[in-house]
């Protein structure tokens, strides 16, 4: 474990991401590949790990549209003239851009209003089809375009070889699964001896395979002063 954030229990996981993320490539500058829970797979979590110059492993998320319509993917958004055409072939126009940082795109109700998709596609009373798009959405789709890449998978499946196992262990064996200290700073505290502990464990596993020669202490003794076993090319969350 290289960093910790705590945060109040009705914070999203993806909103405390960027304090611990940014403490950790400030201090591990080696890390090139960042691998998350789809719980992280939002716009500005792609784009703060691609301009920082890594690059993100998300997992495949299902589309959380209702069954039996058409899924966003299935709208064809047009990067010269930025509208989207629909199943139908209809165009959806840019109209405004909301708080959320998302871009509205809306159908003519004309076109819709007789349209033998209509059912599949919205249950708006004034026949409006709206998508929406995040002003960041092209780093989403340069992280969905990696996911694809050879070797992905390779690296992807470490994270539960290794911060999953974190997790699990601190759960089972050191008390993370409920909390027993009121607010954030004692929560925090507690937080880190617990991880610390962890970590203190796997200098414990890595010394029986490194002290059964000389060259294994010296080694050891090496790991410890610089922490070389922490993980320096690939950082999970």
């Amino acid at each position: 474990m290289l960093a910790s954030k705590t945060v109040p229990g009705n914070i999203h996981d993806s909103v405390s991401f960027k304090e611990a993320y940014d403490e950790v490539i400030k201090e591990y500058q080696g890390i090139e590949n960042i691998g998350l829970d789809s719980g992280y797979k939002t716009a500005a979590i792609a784009r703060d790990i691609i301009e920082s110059g890594k690059k993100p492993y998300f997992p495949y998320k299902r589309p959380m549209t209702k069954k039996g319509f058409f899924k966003k993917h299935e709208y064809v958004y047009d990067e010269q003239y930025d509208c989207y055409l629909c199943p139908n072939n209809k165009v959806l126009n840019y109209t405004t851009t909301n708080k959320e940082g998302r871009k509205e795109y809306k159908s003519n109700p004309s076109d819709c209003e007789n349209c033998p998709l209509l059912a599949k596609c919205t249950l708006s009373k004034n026949h409006v089809k709206v998508v929406q798009r995040h002003v960041w959405e092209r780093y989403l789709e340069e992280a969905e375009d990696i996911r694809h890449t050879i070797g992905y998978h390779d690296i992807y499946d470490k994270r539960k070889e290794t911060i999953e196992r974190v997790f699990a262990d601190s759960k089972e064996s050191h008390g993370l699964r409920y909390t027993r200290l009121r607010g954030l700073k004692k929560n925090q505290h507690q937080v880190l001896i617990i991880f610390a502990a962890h970590n203190l464990k796997k200098m414990a596993n890595w010394s029986w395979d490194k002290t059964t020669s000389i060259y294994g202490i010296f080694r050891f003794l090496m790991d410890l002063i610089n922490f070389s076993f922490f993980p320096k090319k690939k950082l999970y969350f």
